[in-house]
Order: structure tokens, then sequence, then C-alpha cells
């Protein structure tokens, strides 16, 4: 050519050096082909375009895999993918070998890999040969390492025996790729089966079992510690002719058997088996004496994990009851969920115990840590308190002797300061007939109450020092009545803060979750659990995210009637709700805890200023109790009806004669007022005689209603 005259167009320049063109879009699934590579591929020499099955099938099986896996490395790296191809005709004899040089690219839209590249042949194998293995990738080790690195990756996830042999049945090795492997054993002197891929399960019996003896390759690693690799029948039949029929009917061509060995023992061996020859180059046996290394040790953690946590879900399910027998009356459901990471189980506890009296003990409780001891300590509690049950101990005097037990059993050994225990607890004694509650509770979360239409209130209880920091603890007793529909919730606080939430937005969540459910106890305490501990608590993440997570225990019980959803539907809510809280003369701080309670009772009341009126009048009220008599009041909250103009009913009991009536304080008098503030701020109000004490009442209609206008009207 001339200096000045016109370059030859690249297609001619391409059909100068006999090399073709190709594209293959994994989007279409197709392959364009010009007139020279279709000529490589074994296709009439002019262009085409193919799908990937027809173009898969003139490459070698092997090749096609090896392609994907330096395609994506390629692309991973930003480099040239350059790989050699076997093209083999229909009787699987190799046509030509040619070598391709492409640029893919990926397309995150398309989510699809992209390549133009060139195919060259080249002279080796000789064309004619059978389809033997050998290293023709140009990209070998590149593609080895990217191999190791994401089959060790995927090995170290595995967690179980079973999910190490679907990763390890799953594994497609650079250049080759074995379509049937066995994971063998040792137990005694006899050779086991692990687990097995590409095989028929009954086809591998004459395997199973069989004596370290036996002239087999696996068993020789065994016991030699040293790999066997078998490259064609002959080896086989020639060094093992006793166990080579045995082999022969699986129509394998190559086998490399490679010693399992963790921690310097031999703990079985692995059989990679090829239907084709293997040269098992010394590329080939390092690839696969890593993958051998890499197995053992998943095999031996997974060994290790599987035997804890069949240790520790024996002890979980040793130390955790069953919920039998059922309570006459009433309904119980319980759940126990493991979320601290360590031990499957560690200081949450739940019971229910059968007592005397013929009524039931409803136990919750956690002991500090998440540790062998804290579970070891939580067992020994446990047993306790179903014998100071038992006994027939009143609630107060059960956790009274508990403390003194666990404050016992953690100050008698040589335990540092820093190591010793306490355990929060809640204990309820439920009398089946009437729903009269009696509970004790140290240190523990307060119960909650879900009533007949829907509305949930925490119920402030009286409470002590958690167990085992004071031997002499007193735990004063609360009394309420589980009206019928009203379901009791107790937990603990992984419950309330898992998903890093502190006590009020933790709290915040279970409250709408038990607002809103309308099924069974069963299905409650589930919804209770995903709503903290399944997919869904991912989106209600709370502000406290590096928090450690903690156990969970929850324990339900239900007194069925309309509205609770124990029934074989969910009954129509009744427009009542009520609520009872006892203030005694030596817990003026009571009258706070009433405060908050008569706030949770109206949370969906229409008019805050009245909410803040009635909050108002029921301090003034209970105070005035406490006061001016030595009676404990009582004090009952009752909100009638449904939708708007509803009706709340406040009266406050005590035993007291004495009937108050109206003064006139000073201008800087400190008392004097109550029944003013009464007259100013209720819509009706009264003082009734009880016979043995009083009660002084009022009442608050909720705008919009007919009680509001008749109220309006009477005024």
């Amino acid at each position: 050519m001339r200096t000045g005259e016109p370059l030859p167009s690249v297609g001619d320049v391409l059909a100068a050096l006999a090399t073709g063109l190709w594209h293959w879009d994994t989007a279409t699934g197709l392959v364009t082909v010009d007139a020279e590579a279709a000529r490589l591929l074994g296709l009439p020499p002019e262009p085409a375009t193919l799908t990937e099955a027809q173009t898969r099938a003139r490459f070698h099986p092997v090749d096609w895999n090896e392609i994907t896996g330096v395609v994506r490395l390629a692309v991973a790296e930003g480099t040239l993918a350059e790989v050699r191809i076997r093209i083999m005709d229909g009787d699987g004899k190799i046509v030509r070998v040619v070598r391709s040089r492409s640029k893919p690219s990926y397309d995150p839209e398309r989510q699809a890999y992209e390549l133009i590249g060139t195919l060259q042949e080249v002279t080796e194998p000789a064309p004619g040969t059978a389809a033997a293995r050998s290293a023709v990738t140009g990209d070998w080790r590149r593609s080895r390492e990217a191999f190791l690195l994401d089959a060790g990756r995927a090995l170290a996830e595995a967690r179980s025996t079973a999910e190490v042999l679907r990763v390890a049945g799953g594994l497609s090795m650079p250049g080759f790729s074995p379509d049937g492997l066995v994971v063998f054993g040792v137990q005694g002197d006899r050779l086991t089966i692990t687990g097995q891929h590409g095989h028929q399960p009954a086809d591998m019996n004459p395997f199973s079992d069989m004596p370290l003896d036996t002239p087999y390759p696996a068993a020789d690693v065994v016991r030699t510690g040293r790999a066997v690799y078998l490259s064609s029948p002959e080896q086989y039949k020639e060094r093992y002719p006793v166990t080579w029929p045995l082999a022969r009917v699986f129509g394998r061509r190559s086998w490399a058997f490679l010693p399992l060995t963790a921690g310097g023992r031999t703990m079985g061996a692995w059989m990679a088996a090829f239907t084709y020859p293997v040269a098992f180059t010394p590329d080939e046996r390092a690839v696969l004496t890593t993958v051998a290394r890499m197995l053992a040790q998943a095999l031996s953690r997974a060994g290790a994990a599987e035997s804890e946590r069949e240790l520790t879900e024996g002890l979980q399910r040793s130390m955790l009851p069953s919920l039998g027998p059922e309570i006459p009356g009433m309904r119980v459901a319980a759940r126990y969920i493991p979320t601290g990471g360590g031990l499957q189980v560690g200081g949450d506890w739940y019971d229910l115990i059968p007592l005397p009296s013929g009524r039931f003990a409803l136990v919750i409780g956690d002991v500090q840590g998440h540790d062998v001891r804290a579970a070891g300590l939580m067992g020994q509690l446990r047993i306790a308190l179903r014998a100071y049950a038992a006994e027939g101990h009143r609630p107060d005097a059960v956790l009274s002797r508990a403390s003194r037990f666990l404050h016992g059993v953690t100050h008698a050994g040589d335990d540092p300061p820093a190591d010793l225990r306490f355990a929060t607890c809640l204990y309820v004694e439920a009398d089946p007939p009437t729903g009269r509650l009696e509970i004790a509770r140290a240190g523990h979360p307060h119960p909650v109450i879900r009533m007949a239409d829907g509305t949930v209130m925490m119920r402030p209880t009286a409470g002590g020092l958690p167990l085992g920091i004071d031997p002499d603890a007193d735990y004063p007793t609360t009394r309420f009545t589980l009206e019928p529909g009203e379901t009791l919730m107790l937990c603990t606080d992984g419950l309330i803060e898992t998903g890093g939430h502190d006590l009020e937005s933790g709290w915040r969540r279970l409250r709408a979750t038990l607002e809103d459910h309308a099924g069974d106890l069963e299905s409650l305490a589930d919804a209770l659990v995903q709503a903290v501990h399944g997919p869904s608590s991912h989106h209600t993440t709370g502000p406290l995210a590096d928090r450690r997570e903690d156990d969970i225990a929850l324990l339900l019980l239900c007194r069925p009637g309309d509205g609770c959803g124990c029934g074989d539907a969910v009954a129509v809510r009744p427009p009542v709700r009520r609520t009872l809280l006892s203030v005694a003369q030596d817990e003026p701080e009571r009258i706070a805890e009433a405060r908050q309670h008569l706030r949770e009772l109206l949370h969906d009341w229409g008019s805050a200023d009245q909410v803040d009126s009635a909050v108002l009048l029921v301090s003034e009220m209970v105070t005035n109790v406490l006061v001016h008599t030595d009676a404990d009041a009582l004090l009952l909250a009752e909100v009638v009806g449904e939708g708007a103009g509803r009706r709340l009913r406040v009266e406050v009991f005590d035993s007291g004669d004495d009937l108050p009536h109206r003064r006139r304080p000073g201008e800087l008098a400190s008392s004097g007022r109550g029944l003013m503030l009464i007259e100013l701020l209720a819509d009706a109000w009264g003082v009734d005689p009880r016979g043995e004490g009083k009660s002084i009442w009022f009442e608050l209609y909720e705008p919009g209603g007919p009680a509001a206008g008749l109220s309006e009207g009477a005024a």
C-alpha cells in the first residue's frame, strides 16, 4: 500500500487476519456473529444471529461457564476479558480452539451485560482430539482468584451442614466443574456419608458405613491424610480393583479425593467426580486443595454451631414451661424469642403455676445478663418461685422469699461484686371465676390492659426493688379485676426496647399493635413479636439503634367476652370503658399514677380541655380523701357510649363518714376550693352516702353528642 492511499476498512483487515466479530447481549439473549465468526463456530460463513442456547451448543460446557465468570470479573476491574474457547461438533469432539478478546460492559437499568469482541483461531490442541481438559483460559489465574474469594465468602456465611453442602454443590470452578460431589465423614472405624450432590440417595448406599480398611480412595484419604487423583477409569481400576465395580456404574471419567482437615485432624474426605477426563494440573490441584480446606473449616464451624444450638435449645425447652393445664374461664398465650446473640436462652422466663387454692399464678421475669450464669440463675429462681407459690404464700410473700433466695445464691460464693446479679419479676395471682388479680412487682415493667373496646392502658402497680438486691425488701400488692373481654399483657423489657427503642417510644409501638389487632390471643402474641422482631420492625427503628438487643418474653391472659376475639369470631365491642384504681394513705405518690391512668383512658376524647379538667378534678378529689380522712381512696372511671358525645363518669370512694361541704376560702387560703372547682368544671356532680363511707362523683359530656346538648339545655 502506497503512502497517502486510504486505509482499508476494518472488516477487510479482520477478514485478512482470519478474525471474526461477535456481539452478545444478555438482555435479549441473542448473539450476533459476522461471516468469519460464524465459520469459526462451525456454521456456514455468513452473518447470523443466534440464541444463547444455539451458541452454547457450539462451546465446551466448561468454557461457557468460564466466559460468564471472566466477563463479570472484567467488568468489575474495568479490564479486557480474554478467554480461549473450545468449539465442539455434535459428537463432542473439538473442532478448533479460538481466542476471544472483548471489552464487556454492564447496563444497570437493564441489568444486563453486553460483550463486543473478536474471535481468532489458535493452534492447540489439535483438531479431532477428545475433549480433554487443560487450562485453556487466558485469564486462568485471575478467574481462579475470583472464584476462591467468592467460594470462601459463601462457605463462611453458611450456618449449618446442609447450607455448607448446598454451597459446595453449587460451586462452578474455573475451567473445570465436577458434576458429582460427596462429603465423607468418620464415625468410629467406619466411613459415613455426610452429604452428596449429583447422585440419587439410594445410589450411595454401597459407600455408606464402609470400614476404613476398605481399599477405596476415600478410606485411603482418611487413613493417610493425602489426596488421591484418578485421571481415568483405567487408573481407578488399576489402583482400586475391589471397589471399581461400585464406581463404574456412575459413568465418570476422572475423580479427585481430598482430605477434609481442620485443626490438624482429618475429619473426612471430599470427592469431586467428572464426566470428562481431567489432567489435574498443578493449578487445578491447587484449586481443589484450597476448596477442600475451606470446606473442612466450614463443616467444622457448622458442626460446632449445630451442637451449640442443640444444647441451648434443649436447655431452653427444659427451662421454659408449657402452658398446661388450661385455666378454666380464661385463655393464656406465651412467647419466648432469643434475640440477644450468644446462647439461645438467657435470663428471661415466664411460668404458669397452679396454686393449692384453685387459683393460678402467672410469673414473668428477667435475670440480669445474657450468658450461662444468667441462664443458670433463671432456672434456680424459677424453681424457687414455683416452690414458694405451691406452699400457698400470697404474692408479696412469694417475691420476698424469692428475693432473699436470690440474694443468698449470688452473695454466698466468691464472685466479685461486679458479677452480682439481680432479677426483675412480676407475679400475678388470678382467680378465674371472678377475674380478680393480685399483683406484686419487683422492678419489672408494669402490666398492660387491653379493654374490650380496644383501648390500651398501662396499669400502674405498686412495686419494690428487683429481686436479689435487698434480702428484706417488701413488695406491696395491687388488686384489680380483669373484666370480660379484657386482655392482660405481661412482658420483659426486650419486647419494648428491641429495635433501638426506649421505654416511651417502644410502648407507643406496642400500643398501636394492641389497638389495631382483631384476632384471637395466639395471633395477638404473634403480631406483638412480629411488630418488634419481624420484617416490619425494620421500618420502626428507634432512636437508640446501637443498643444491644435483648431477649423477649411475653405472656397474655384474656378473660373471654365480647370484643376480645377469643371466640369463633370477634364480637362487637361494648360501649363501656371502665377502670379501677386504689390509692392508699401511705401511697400519695400514686396520685400521679391516677392522673396518668385517666389520661390513657381518655386518649381518644374529643376535647383536650375536658381531659385536663378531668385530670385536675381527679387529683383534687383523691387528695381530699387522703388529707381530710383516715381512709384509702378508690377511683372508678367509666366512659359510656361510642362515637361523639360519650359520657365520662368518675367516682372516688372512701370509708369516711364526713360529707364534704362548700367553704369560702380566703384569698391566701391553701385549701377549700375542691367543690368550687367541681362545680365550675363538671357538667354534673354529686355526693352519695354509701353506708360505710361515701362517694363523690362528677360527669363530663363529650362535645358533639346528645348528652352534651342536654347538659347545655339544663344549664
